[in-house]
């Protein structure tokens, strides 16, 4: 893998959501600022031509966002601010987007519908899913900019905190699920999609309870977060449970929750059954080592960067096939950039520029009316709003580095 790896860049904290900074009681939190021009593509008529085709699906996609929106200020569903929280993160990562002008009369409503998805608890939804509803619309809110959205964000990450498993001794993590965070309310174990859009939140949320008021907040178990996510790794070193997969296929890669994976099983050559790894949820556990503090160098991280790289494709979600495909695609633009990976060499050593691959890969998929939606309907990709979400926020992760 071709990257820079000494240490994570220091824009870590402030390269995922869109092009503004947010100015809350004298924090100063930039959500996404424009590349070190030596990390951008050498300049040239190619790269300048893909970067006009990337500004002009974006456009085609917030402009089909625009016109499908709910009179009520959401998209898709009324019952999950989610997906409404992740059309605003795509428009307010548009390129050349003004902080200062007034918001697009779509963005308004959106936002006049998140907040009213507080509950007196602090979360943000309706019924189901308080965690994946609340960790996602926290960074819409982040995206916003507003100081009046401080202390709802406060109130919202302290509602996430006291969402973290501990389900034996308290305080020690002596059950596999402990630290982790599972979807809230019906569903009650951890899972690795929860935890990384858990950790996400609080992760670019951490600038607002570092003033004088708020240091004694309560904060996460992050060492248990991170036994958490290491118990859902396909890497016995550090995973001792009889499921995890020593192959080369598997190792280094992700499950959904110990014990459990979206993959399916494998049998082993020794005779043992083991859970196989894939794609998507590999890149939400690279993510979340990275937002929990562990360092390139960690073997853990290497492990899981070295399976994503030898399993690389664009032509399915790997061990999935056509099922989540576009999480994957939006998983893997957020990891990417967030480690600042430029370029991968495959397992067949050929150096891979992974910006440009993705870029015409969504272009190519996108629907002449500007939306995208994957014909296989596994976790409500068949929806056109969550999934063009996805394409747009990939697409602008892109676009800032062409």
């Amino acid at each position: 893998m071709t990257t820079r790896l000494a240490k994570w860049p220091q824009l870590a904290r402030v390269s995922l959501i869109a092009p503004v900074t947010l100015f809350i009681a004298a924090v100063t939190m930039c959500l996404a600022a424009e590349p070190r021009e030596a990390t951008r593509l050498n300049v040239s008529s190619e790269n300048l031509s893909l970067r006009n085709e990337v500004e002009r699906a974006i456009a085609k996609g917030l402009t089909w966002l625009e016109k499908h929106q709910d009179p009520k200020g959401f998209w898709t569903t009324g019952d999950n601010p989610a997906v409404t929280a992740l059309a605003l993160v795509a428009f307010q990562g548009r390129p050349g987007r003004d902080a200062n002008a007034a918001l697009p009369e779509a963005v308004k409503k959106g936002y006049d519908y998140l907040l009213d998805c507080i509950q007196p608890d602090g979360g943000i939804y309706r019924k189901d899913m308080p965690n994946y509803n609340t960790a996602v619309s926290m960074m819409a809110l982040l995206a916003a900019s507003r100081a009046e959205y401080k202390p709802i964000l406060v109130k919202a990450r302290q509602f996430i905190i006291g969402l973290q498993s501990d389900f034996g001794e308290p305080g020690k993590a002596d059950d596999l699920f402990d630290g982790g965070i599972g979807y809230g309310n019906r569903y009650k174990h951890s899972d690795m999609s929860n935890t990384l859009l858990a950790l996400e939140a609080l992760y670019y949320s951490k600038p607002l309870v570092e003033d004088e008021t708020l240091v004694g907040a309560r904060d996460l178990n992050w060492a248990a977060a991170i036994q958490f996510i290491q118990n859902c790794q396909n890497l016995p070193e550090h995973n001792q449970q009889k499921w995890v997969a020593d192959d080369p296929q598997n190792k280094g890669g992700f499950v959904y929750y110990p014990g459990n994976s979206m993959a399916g099983e494998t049998n082993l050559s020794s005779g043992r059954v083991a859970l196989r790894s894939y794609g998507s949820i590999s890149y939400a556990g690279l993510m979340s080592y990275i937002y929990a503090g562990l360092k390139p160098e960690d073997p853990r991280v290497k492990a899981v960067f070295d399976w994503l790289r030898s399993n690389y494709t664009l032509d399915e979600n790997p061990g999935m096939g056509p099922q989540g495909l576009f999480f994957y695609f939006h998983t893997m633009a957020k990891a990417l950039t967030l480690a600042d990976v430029d370029q991968l060499d495959n397992a067949d050593g050929k150096r891979i520029h992974w910006r440009k691959e993705l870029a015409l890969r969504l272009i190519n998929l996108q629907k002449a009316n500007g939306s995208w939606a994957n014909d296989n309907g596994r976790w409500w990709e068949k929806e056109p709003a969550l999934v063009t979400a996805y394409a747009v926020i990939s697409l602008e992760l892109i676009q800032r580095r062409l």
